[in-house]
């Protein structure tokens, strides 16, 4: 911390910070010193503000005196590199003529003595793209005569990366690795190919694109329309979707850029529906109505993996968009329901006040004596007046954690989702998809979630129940794309079973089919694999691969909602699925009714299938496929 010139000697002195001091400044400093303080003398404290003070008038002078020369720090930064290599340069006589693009360089003028980065790198890249270095086509030819392996081939698929982003150091040292290998196999002789590739990224193109109208056009993407909105998401892409690739170039990676795909192109999009067609008709996915990750900022699910575990020791004020006021988490509220037959009181505790509005009932431990007599009887709810809670018996309770009694909300918790299921409790929605309070929960409905969990412990504290509040040590899920704090919802989506696949991949490790070097990370592979859950594959976004599904009805059809699994088909077109409807329903196809499914699919979903969509999955013939299928090294 810098300290003043001076001590103050009267009613203002100006004060000199790293030197910087003008005239200006001094008097914008007095007369905010004699607006705080008036003509009083400054303390110790006042004089330490004010010297802040003018340090930050003297940035902001500084800030206006680059912008009137013009030049942004990048723009400072590229020419003072530009001055030190002509600096370098000077006294060799070296003039650097570049070619004509596609052409090799003249190495034979020499060089500066200098390094110079930018001359030794220009003009290599487009000389081996021209020269066809990079395509496989190009050792094709001698592959049989200089290649010594049995597997004249190598085949690398480049983990594509999100369309909107921008490399990082992570990217730069993969890259570097993956460029490595895949020279040294073409040094071998081999037929090589790496393949380049992007991938749609969903939920981040949207949001960006989403942003993009709203600011130039204030309109939404509702406003538009979905084909509309489409439209304008593949202009976005076609215009700034490429700079990935240049900074790959820059790298020097040297992937055969005319096999660049995308996941949303022709061949992929094709890939993907009958790769889901496929798992559907399998049974390996499914229709359902299940608790989710759900953000309700971006009003669509999630995957666990894009949601961030924010552990906290105790009380903490978070930030939650939409809000203005930051939310308070970390600590558990305790609060009593009153027992239907008027003779006492059952204590709960919950970090999450406002899902009372949904509880069902309350379990305790069927070995907990102190409440053993209690199981069964009925509970009071104070704010839902038809509301019948029942005190249950459920061995996941923990007697030792707070008062034994758990408050079950089986519509907002997994924990407590299982137990209703347990014991065929109702599940009552009290959250909305936007975040507010739903119909049905008194005065309490309509309000925003975060705003009703105060409301509800006042009320709580007026009628009595309220028992006190502690610090709690939790974590708090939030979501990875919008910052919102993630809510559980009953919500049907689209799901795919994971644990008939995860139990192939332990079986391989076991019986050693697959090995895994070094083996130390077999047991986070056996502890992932061995407690994976069915992945929730839909996402309620417009930019992806649609959920190729067709909910069924008509005339002879039984009527259904679209909770149903067996009143879904998948296919290709809605030709195929009415075909498919008709005949699993046994009615003329004139009779059925199609509603193809407005979601659409986890990104993870296309980017999994990514290295056979590629090469023409599922034409398994076609002579890409046959030749680089399967591949011979993959990053995950």
């Amino acid at each position: 911390m810098a300290q003043p010139s001076a001590a103050p000697t009267g009613k203002f002195q100006a004060l000199t910070i790293f030197g910087i001091q003008t005239p200006e400044t001094a008097e914008v400093i007095k007369a905010r010193q004699e607006t705080l303080y008036g003509k009083q003398e400054l303390s110790a404290k006042e004089l330490k503000k004010l010297a802040k003070l003018e340090k930050f008038l003297a940035k902001q002078q500084k800030q206006k005196a680059d912008d009137k020369k013009g030049k942004s720090k990048r723009e400072e930064k590229r020419e003072q590199r530009q001055a030190k290599e002509t600096e370098a340069s000077k006294g060799d006589n070296f003039v650097y003529k570049a070619p004509p693009s596609g052409q090799k360089k003249d190495v034979a003028a020499g060089m500066p003595k200098s390094y110079q980065p930018t001359i030794v790198e220009d003009s290599w890249y487009s000389w081996w793209q021209q020269s066809g270095f990079l395509k496989p086509e190009y050792n094709e030819d001698f592959s049989k005569l200089r290649c010594n392996s049995e597997d004249k081939n190598f085949t690398l698929v480049i983990p594509p990366p999100n369309v909107t982003g921008t490399l990082h150091l992570g990217h730069a040292l993969t890259n570097a690795i993956e460029d490595t290998v895949v020279r040294w196999n073409r040094q071998l002789g081999k037929t090589t190919l790496w393949n380049p590739g992007c991938d749609h990224a969903g939920i981040a193109t949207q949001s960006v694109v989403e942003k993009r109208i709203w600011r130039e056009e204030k309109k939404t993407r509702h406003d538009l329309g979905r084909e509309k909105f489409l439209e304008r998401v593949w202009e976005w892409k076609e215009a700034k979707g490429n700079r990935i690739y240049e900074q790959l170039k820059g790298l020097g990676a040297s992937c055969d850029w005319d096999r660049e795909a995308f996941t949303m192109s022709d061949r992929c999009c094709r890939a993907v529906t009958e790769a889901f067609v496929r798992m559907h008709e399998d049974g390996l996915i499914f229709r359902s109505v299940r608790l989710v990750n759900w953000s309700c900022r971006l009003n669509s699910a999630i995957s666990d993996i894009e949601v961030d575990k924010i552990e906290l020791t105790g009380r903490k004020m978070l930030s939650v968009p939409g809000y203005d006021e930051k939310v308070e988490f970390g600590v558990i509220t305790s609060f009593a329901y009153r027992l239907a037959d008027g003779d006492g009181e059952l204590v709960v505790a919950t970090t999450r006040p406002e899902t009372m509005l949904g509880d069902v009932a309350v379990a305790v431990h069927p070995s907990d004596d102190r409440y053993k007599h209690l199981v069964g009887k009925k509970l009071v709810h104070p704010f839902i007046a038809d509301r019948e809670m029942v005190i249950v018996a459920d061995d996941f309770v923990d007697m030792a954690f707070g008062t034994g009694a758990v408050k079950i909300t089986p519509a907002h918790d997994q924990n407590d989702y299982e137990c209703g299921q347990r014991h065929s409790l109702p599940m009552i929605t009290v959250v909305t998809k936007d975040g507010l309070i739903a119909e049905g929960c008194g005065d309490f409905s309509g309000m925003k979630r975060f705003d009703a969990r105060k409301v509800v412990l006042q009320r709580l504290e007026e009628m009595g129940l309220y028992r006190g509040v502690a610090e709690n040590p939790m974590v708090v899920p939030k979501c990875s794309r919008s910052g919102d704090i993630i809510e559980p919802l009953l919500v049907p989506q689209w799901f795919c079973d994971c644990k008939t696949m995860a139990e192939r991949s332990v079986a391989a490790v076991r019986n050693g089919e697959l090995k895994l070097i070094p083996d130390a990370h077999e047991k986070t592979w056996f502890n992932w694999l061995e407690n994976s859950r069915d992945w929730c594959i839909s996402r309620q976004l417009w930019w992806g691969h649609r959920i190729p599904a067709y909910f069924v009805s008509g005339k002879g059809i039984p009527e259904a909602d679209g909770t149903n699994n067996e009143f879904w088909v998948s296919a290709h077109s809605e030709e195929d699925a009415r075909k498919k409807a008709a005949a699993r329903f046994g009615v003329p196809e004139a009779d059925v009714k199609l509603r193809q499914d407005e979601d659409v699919l986890d990104t993870w979903f296309s980017s999994g299938i990514f290295p056979i969509s590629i090469f023409n999955w599922p034409d398994v013939d076609h002579a890409e496929f046959q030749k680089f299928y399967p591949g011979h090294l993959l990053e995950t």
